[in-house]
C-alpha cells in the first residue's frame, strides 16, 4: 500500500490518499462534526462506455450490483445499512458509476464490507438479470415514456449535437437492447470495468485516518487485481453547422426548446469551463438572472427557462466532451426562433460588454453559498471528493470549487459567451401531440 497526504485548499481538513497492492485508490477524509461516516465507491464506468446493441447497460449493472453478493443474499445490504440507521443508493453516470451508503461511524466497518463484498463478486443470476431489467424497463415508463418532458433535455439533446454512439445514444436504454441483455454481457462487463484499479473508494467522516485505513486493507485488499480497461477518447470535432431535430412528445402541455453547446475541456481549459459555469448562472440562476428577467417577465416570451454546464445539470461531473444546455418552455403562440433570437441577443450583449462587477459577485456568492451548504451534508461532499478524484483527477477540486467560481472574472464570462455561437450548436423542439 501507497501512501499520501495533502489539505485542501480552503480547509484544515486532511486528505489522505492510499493506493492498495491490487490498484484500489482509496481517499480518507476526516470529519468530526457529527458522529457519522460515509463510503463512496466510483467505478470508472458511465453509460458512455457501454457497448453497442447494449445502450442502458450501465445503469442496468448498477441495479444489478444491488441484488446480492459473494456472500449476503439478495436484499441483505439493504437490511444491514438500514438496521444500522443508514441510507443508501447508487448512481449511473456519463463517465462513472457510483454506490454509497452513510450510517453511524459505529458502523464504518459494516459499510466497508458491504461494499468490498459486492466489488469482489455481484451475484450475477438469470433470475436477478430478468428481474432488474423488468424494473429499469418501469423506471424507463415511470421517468421517460410516460412523464411531460421525459428524458429532456439529456436524452434527447445529444443525438443533435453529437455523431458518435458513446456521446449521443441513449444512456437509460432502449428496451429491445435492454431484453436481450444476457448473463454473458453482465459477466463480461463486471470483468471488463470492476476492477479494484479502476475504482476509488472514499471514506469521510467521524474516523481515525489509520484505523480506517486498516479497516480498508482488511476488507478490500484481498480482491485480486485485474487488468484495468485503457480509458477510451470519446473527442470528437464540434458542430460546422447549426443543427436542428424536432419531436413530438404526447404528454407535454406545452413547446419547449433546448439549446446545446460543446463545453471547453476541463482538463486542459478549466478556466474557460468554470467561465460558463458562471455564466449558466448569470444567465438563468435567481430572478434577477438576465434570461429570466428578459424571456419571463420583459417580453414574456416563455414560461421557464434554465442553463447548466454539464449534460446531467452538474458542473465537472463528466470528462470531454461536454455539454452546455439552455432550456425554455413557452406558449403555442410564440414561436421558436422568437426564443432563440432572445437568447442570441443575451448572450451577443453578455460577449460584447461583460457582466457588470456587482452583477458577477452577486451570481458566485450565491453559488459559492449553494456549495458551501451542500458540502454541510457528508453525502454531497463525499461524492462529490470522489467523483472529482476520478473523473478530473483531484479530489481538491471539490473544495476548491466555490473560490475558483468566485475569482472568475468578467472578461472570461464575456469569452464564454461569444463561444456559444449559432454556427456550432444543436437546437431540438418539443411539440405537444396534436400542437402546430
Amino acid at each position: 500500500m501507497t501512501s499520501s497526504v495533502t489539505a485542501p485548499q480552503g480547509t484544515s481538513e486532511v486528505l489522505a490518499r492510499r493506493v492498495l497492492d491490487n490498484g484500489l485508490r482509496v481517499l480518507l477524509v476526516p470529519d468530526p462534526a457529527a458522529p457519522v461516516v460515509g463510503v463512496a465507491v466510483h467505478v470508472d464506468v458511465g453509460f458512455r462506455s457501454e457497448p453497442e446493441g447494449r445502450t442502458g447497460f450501465a445503469h442496468l449493472f448498477e441495479h444489478l450490483m444491488f441484488q446480492g453478493s459473494e456472500s449476503l443474499e439478495k436484499l441483505a445490504h439493504f437490511r444491514h445499512v438500514q438496521s444500522s440507521g443508514g441510507v443508501f443508493n447508487g448512481s449511473t453516470h456519463q463517465d462513472y458509476t457510483n454506490y454509497f451508503e452513510v450510517l453511524p461511524s459505529a458502523a464504518l466497518e459494516r459499510a466497508l464490507f458491504l461494499e468490498a463484498d459486492r466489488l469482489r463478486a455481484p451475484r450475477l443470476t438469470q433470475e436477478n438479470l430478468r428481474n432488474q431489467v423488468d424494473v429499469v424497463k418501469e423506471e424507463i415508463r415511470l421517468n421517460v415514456l410516460n412523464r411531460p418532458y421525459g428524458g429532456f433535455p439529456w436524452i434527447l439533446l445529444p443525438p443533435v449535437l453529437y455523431d458518435t454512439y458513446p456521446n449521443a445514444h441513449n444512456g437509460y436504454g432502449d428496451f429491445t437492447d435492454l431484453e436481450q441483455a444476457d448473463l454473458d454481457d453482465a459477466a463480461a462487463f463486471f470483468d471488463a470495468y470492476y476492477a479494484p484499479g479502476n475504482a476509488v473508494l472514499t471514506v469521510v467522516g467521524d474516523i481515525d485516518v489509520e484505523d480506517a485505513a486498516t479497516l480498508v486493507e482488511k476488507h478490500f485488499g484481498d480482491i485480486p487485481a485485474r487488468p484495468v480497461p485503457a480509458r477510451p477518447s470519446f473527442a470528437e470535432p464540434p458542430p460546422d453547422r447549426e443543427r436542428r431535430d424536432a419531436v413530438i412528445d404526447a404528454h407535454a402541455p406545452l413547446p419547449a426548446l433546448a439549446l446545446g453547446y460543446r463545453l471547453p475541456d476541463p482538463a486542459t481549459d478549466l478556466d474557460g469551463y468554470l467561465a460558463h459555469a458562471v455564466l449558466a448562472s448569470l444567465l438563468t440562476d435567481g430572478e434577477a438572472a438576465r434570461l429570466t428577467q428578459r424571456l419571463v417577465y420583459g417580453d414574456q416570451l416563455v414560461t421557464d427557462v434554465s442553463a447548466s454546464a454539464g449534460l446531467m445539470g452538474a458542473p465537472l461531473d463528466a470528462r470531454d466532451p461536454d455539454t452546455f444546455t439552455i432550456t425554455a418552455v413557452h406558449p403555442a403562440t410564440i414561436h421558436t426562433d422568437r426564443v432563440v433570437a432572445a437568447v442570441d441577443d443575451e448572450l451577443a450583449r453578455l460577449a460584447a460588454r461583460g457582466p457588470d462587477a456587482e452583477e458577477l459577485r452577486r451570481v458566485t456568492a450565491r453559488w459559492a453559498s449553494s456549495l458551501h451548504r451542500e458540502h454541510d451534508r457528508l453525502m454531497s461532499r463525499m461524492l462529490a471528493l470522489g467523483a472529482a478524484e476520478l473523473v478530473q483527477g483531484r479530489a481538491e477540486l471539490a473544495d476548491e470549487l466555490p473560490g475558483r467560481l468566485a475569482a472568475v472574472e468578467p472578461a472570461a464570462v464575456a469569452a464564454a459567451a461569444g463561444a456559444l455561437r449559432p454556427d456550432a450548436r444543436a437546437i431540438l423542439t418539443v411539440t405537444p401531440e396534436g400542437g402546430a
